[in-house]
């Protein structure tokens, strides 16, 4: 093939991957789902978009102060507060670790060269897995998020389970530890402080960031691409809730995951593991699924399971440690999944 033909080929190609990157968007289901609602079952349409559209809408004001909360915190530096959870006695820092694990700033992509730092000057196993198990359950939007789709005591008793998942982890790690387990559970390459990790204890909070031009623009910047992400995820997940709500039978949900039994919640948490839902998807989704007959329990522990087995909270694990430990993040986050769904539905 010629250089010519190869040149002209490549506009072409680049463009067909722009359309299919805008065709994996939230918003592609967003449109097409009540179009395929009107051709197919066009009594359903009004209802389908009704029922999305006033759940989206009222969910507005909490998307605004989650927004505000998350921009606030990258504005400030909260990850500098964060690390140091990561200094002092073990114990300490395991209980730091767990409380603070919901307040941590971080994306998918920054959670793993913060933990690496950590590893690196030497921070516990003990206090990262608690860190590690509490983070992905809770932070500032998802909190308000599940408060505005299930309701604050649902909210509540999910921060709750991240803390007490937190201090689980923590706590048997370090028996393990003492017991001669896991003598050697870093990957090579995360050994010894290679110094291409920044330091997380670097720098320090500013929380009155609008003093430093260089922190208003983080905050704005923050601002603009966390409401983005929001709306574009909730206008899917509320699409999705209607969808559910008008199409699946509501004795299939209760049979499944209904009543008061410890083995519907047991059930929800194994396949909550491995059908992990975004966690700003996830509340609203289970908000339709309790409508259905899903019990309170069974969806605490559905959340608590998805939100340990997603995506970004095991890349970073397995990029980290080695596969002993990784299976035991996954058991403890399996198990306390089951124990917050006991608990929540015992208080309930």
């Amino acid at each position: 093939m010629s250089d010519i033909t190869q040149q002209a080929q490549q506009p072409v190609a680049r463009d067909f991957r722009q359309i299919v990157a805008r065709l994996k968007s939230p918003w592609t289901v967003v449109i097409a789902a009540p179009l395929l609602v009107f051709i197919f079952d066009q009594a359903n349409t009004a209802p389908v978009i009704e029922f999305a559209a006033r759940a989206f809408v009222g969910t507005l004001p909490f998307i605004f102060v989650a927004v505000m909360m998350i921009a606030w915190l990258k504005a400030a530096g909260a990850e500098a507060y964060v690390a140091r959870a990561f200094e002092g006695r073990e114990n300490r820092m395991i209980v730091l670790a767990a409380l603070l694990g919901g307040l941590a700033p971080f994306c998918s992509c920054e959670v793993i060269p913060f933990i690496a730092g950590l590893l690196a000057v030497g921070a516990p196993l003990s206090a990262v897995m608690a860190f590690w198990l509490s983070s992905p359950l809770v932070d500032p939007p998802t909190l308000v998020i599940t408060a505005s789709a299930l309701g604050w005591p649902f909210a509540v008793g999910k921060a709750a389970s991240a803390v007490a998942l937190g201090l689980l982890g923590g706590f048997a790690i370090k028996a393990a530890l003492a017991a001669g387990l896991f003598s050697d559970p870093l990957r090579q390459r995360s050994q010894g402080g290679c110094g291409c990790a920044r330091s997380p204890f670097e720098g320090k909070p500013e929380w009155a960031f609008w003093r430093t031009d260089s922190r208003r623009s983080v905050f704005r910047s923050e601002f603009a691409s966390n409401a983005l992400f929001l709306l574009q995820w909730l206008a899917l997940a509320y699409v999705l809730e209607a969808l559910l709500v008008t199409y699946v039978p509501a004795s299939l949900i209760a049979a499944a995951v209904g009543g008061n039994g410890v083995g519907s919640i047991a059930t929800a948490a194994v396949v909550g593991m491995p059908a992990y839902l975004n966690g700003y998807v996830a509340p609203p989704l289970l908000a339709g699924l309790m409508d259905q007959g899903m019990s309170a329990g069974a969806a605490m522990a559905f959340m608590v399971a998805g939100a340990v087995s997603s995506i970004p909270a095991m890349a970073a694990v397995w990029s980290l440690v080695k596969r002993g430990v990784f299976a035991s993040y996954l058991a403890l986050g399996l198990l306390g999944a089951i124990g917050s769904g006991i608990i929540f539905q015992l208080i309930t």
